[in-house]
C-alpha cells in the first residue's frame, strides 16, 4: 500500500491537472469572495438584495459567501481531478502495465482514493487559511468563537463536497473515459441544484453539506448525514470493486 500511495501522490503533485486544479479551486473561491466584497462595499443595491446574508462586510458575510461559492463551484474542480486520476490509466494506455505489478488493482484504486481525499483536505485547509487572511486584511478583526465555528463548517463543507464526487471515479472506471467522468461531474452539479429546488433538501446527499453550512450548522439531521456517509462509502466500494474486476479484453 505504501508504494501505491507514494506513486499516486507523485502522479497528482507532478501533473498539470493537479497543480492547475488546486490553484483554480483555492484561487477561484478567494477571487470570487474578493469580487463580492468589492461589490457590496460599492453599495450595489441589486447585488446586495441577491446576496442576502452574504451582503455584510464582516466575518458572517465572508463565511456565507464562501459557503455559497464552495457549494456551487468547488464540486466541479474536485470532480475533474477525480475523473483524471481514474481515467488517465486508460487514456494514457498505462492500464496494461498495472496488471503486471505485484500490487493488486484494488490496492491501487484504494490508494488513488486516499491520495485524492488527502489532497482535498489540504486544498480546503489552504482555502480556509486564505479566508482568514482576507478577513484580517479587510479589517474584520480577530475571529470570534462563532467565526471559528463558521470556518470549521467551511472546512467540513469543502471536504464533504470532495468526497461526494466519488461517483465520478466509478463511472470513469466503468466507462474507461475521462469525458464520461467530466460529464458525470456536471450531471451531479445539476442534480444537486434541481434537487434542492424540488424540495429534496437534506435527503439529497450531494446537497446536504451545503444546506448544513448555509444553515450555520442546522437544517440537516443526523439521519440525513448518515445518508451522505452511506453514499460516499457505496461509491468508494463500487470503485475499488470495479478495479479488482478489470479485464484487458475491453
Amino acid at each position: 500500500m505504501n508504494a501505491a500511495l507514494g506513486t499516486e501522490a507523485t502522479k497528482l503533485t507532478r501533473s498539470l491537472v493537479g497543480v492547475i486544479s488546486t490553484a483554480a479551486i483555492i484561487g477561484g473561491i478567494l477571487a470570487l469572495i474578493g469580487g463580492i466584497t468589492a461589490a457590496v462595499a460599492a453599495g450595489n443595491p441589486e447585488l446586495t438584495a441577491k446576496l442576502g446574508r452574504s451582503a455584510t462586510l464582516d466575518w458572517a458575510g465572508l463565511l456565507a459567501s464562501s459557503a455559497q461559492i464552495t457549494a456551487a463551484g468547488a464540486f466541479g474542480g474536485f470532480g475533474i481531478v477525480l475523473a483524471w486520476m481514474f481515467a488517465r490509466e486508460f487514456t494514457d494506455g498505462t492500464i496494461t502495465g498495472l496488471f503486471a505489478l505485484p500490487v493488486g488493482r484494488g490496492t491501487i484504486a484504494s490508494a488513488k482514493i486516499m491520495i485524492y481525499l488527502g489532497w482535498a483536505v489540504l486544498v480546503n485547509l489552504l482555502t480556509v487559511t486564505g479566508l482568514i487572511m482576507i478577513g484580517l486584511l479587510l479589517g474584520y478583526g480577530a475571529p470570534t468563537e462563532a467565526d471559528w465555528q463558521g470556518l470549521g463548517r467551511q472546512l467540513v463543507l469543502g471536504t464533504l463536497t470532495a468526497t461526494l464526487a466519488l461517483p465520478v471515479a466509478w463511472i470513469a472506471t466503468e466507462a474507461r473515459s475521462l469525458l464520461a467522468g467530466v460529464a458525470v461531474t456536471v450531471g451531479l452539479v445539476v442534480v444537486g441544484q434541481v434537487g434542492v429546488l424540488a424540495g429534496a433538501g437534506g435527503w439529497l446527499p450531494i446537497a446536504a453539506p451545503a444546506l448544513w453550512a448555509l444553515g450555520r450548522g442546522t437544517g440537516v439531521s443526523a439521519a440525513q448525514f448518515g445518508v451522505v456517509a452511506l453514499f460516499v462509502i457505496v461509491f468508494a466500494v463500487l470503485t475499488v470493486r470495479s478495479w479488482v474486476r478489470l479485464q484487458l479484453d475491453r
